[in-house]
């Protein structure tokens, strides 16, 4: 189990990870998703499902980092996909206008299938 405020990962195929976001996301928790984020692309994992099933808040700082996690893997000609069933959380990519830069999804098996066909098509 993550801890709130924590961060996972797994390998899911060969180019796709899903990251796992538990509790808040914050000022005092994304620098640790920053980093994660930012190690993960350094080492060639640059299809990424970021999994806020778990998140309880998202501040401005988050959904920074988040931005900033699409970008960075977009220079490596990657993608990312979010899992945000939460309606709360979901609304603030909506009022954002992010809805059309991430695909979103409420469970992480289409994120992943979606990310999946994205990477063949570049890698394979």
């Amino acid at each position: 189990m993550v801890p709130s405020g924590g961060h996972s990962y797994e390998h899911v195929s060969d180019h796709v990870t899903v990251v796992t976001v538990v509790g808040e996301l914050d000022v005092y928790t994304a620098p640790s998703l920053r980093e994660l984020l930012v190690e993960l692309a350094s080492h060639g994992r640059v299809f990424l499902v970021l999994d806020m099933t778990a998140v309880d808040y998202l501040d401005s700082t988050g959904f920074g980092v988040v931005v900033g996690g699409l970008k960075r893997v977009r220079a490596y000609d990657g993608g990312m996909a979010l899992v945000v069933p939460q309606e709360r959380i979901a609304k603030v990519f909506r009022i954002t206008g992010l809805t059309k830069v991430f695909p979103i999804f409420d469970t992480a098996d289409p994120a992943v299938e979606c990310l999946g066909r994205e990477a063949s098509g570049v890698h394979g």
